[in-house]
């Protein structure tokens, strides 16, 4: 039987003004897939992500998720978005953020409670907790966002960024736990401007001035690119300038 298509994007275009953000991208991740979508600072990458999930409407194609056409309020329970920029509250704490999110989630207390220790756990923030979240760093802060975005179990979740400003050692933190989301069937779409962070991802798209250049498992792209690292494959794709597959 065909894994479930969770997400599909069909001829994505977006244009901001003169600027043209996403340029025809079309690609689609089965459920359970971690799914690592590489390219440099302005591919359009947090574009794509805003535009599947249903915050900017495309100029041309659309998006499917979870089944639904986006845009869609039927599948908003169901996503998790961790957003490149700060998306918590600076005036309550780590933990009160966690709680006032998981209300909106409609979780009940004792969900958000366990579900919270779980996660200040992995984002090791459980001495900071009592902390108001703006006296907290940049990377701090980014942390309390990604807690967010998995506290309500969803199915799909979309990581802008998640292990920017992360230190080595809890980034490695970071991909083992996406991995052993996916092996529960949650689906998770992670970018990185880091392209060998990718390594760990089950498919990888490589997105460039808003085209999507190649996408495949991370040996698939090595042996096409007859590269040994994925930044090498990347600069090689680069190059020869393939056209979206």
């Amino acid at each position: 039987m065909a894994a479930e298509q969770v997400v599909c994007a069909e001829g994505l275009r977006k244009r901001f003004g003169h600027q043209t953000a996403l340029d025809g991208v079309s690609f689609s991740i089965e459920q359970g897939q971690l799914y690592g979508l590489a390219g440099p600072n302005g591919a359009g990458k947090t574009t794509l992500i805003r535009t599947l999930c249903g915050l900017l409407r495309p100029d041309a194609g659309e998006a499917h998720l979870l089944g639904w056409r986006m845009p869609s309020t039927r599948v908003r329970s169901q996503l998790g978005y961790m957003p490149q920029e700060s998306a918590v509250y600076d005036d309550l704490s780590v933990l009160r953020n966690l709680e006032f999110f998981g209300e909106l989630y409609g979780l009940r207390r004792s969900q958000i409670r366990e579900q919270a220790d779980e996660l200040l756990e992995l984002v090791q923030l459980q001495d900071r907790k009592r902390q108001r979240v703006g006296t907290l760093s940049g990377g701090m802060r980014r942390r309390v966002s990604l807690a967010i975005s998995l506290l309500h179990k969803p199915r799909l979740a979309f990581l802008d960024e998640p292990t920017a400003g992360v230190d080595p050692k809890l980034r490695r933190s970071f991909w083992d736990h996406f991995n052993h989301l996916a092996e529960q069937d949650v689906t998770l779409l992670v970018t990185t401007h880091l392209v060998e962070e990718a390594q760990r991802c089950h498919i990888v798209g490589f997105l460039m001035a808003g085209r999507l250049m190649a996408e495949g498992t991370p040996d698939e792209l090595l042996r096409k690119t007859d590269a040994e690292a994925l930044d090498d494959a990347f600069i090689v794709l680069q190059e020869q300038g393939e056209e979206p597959s």
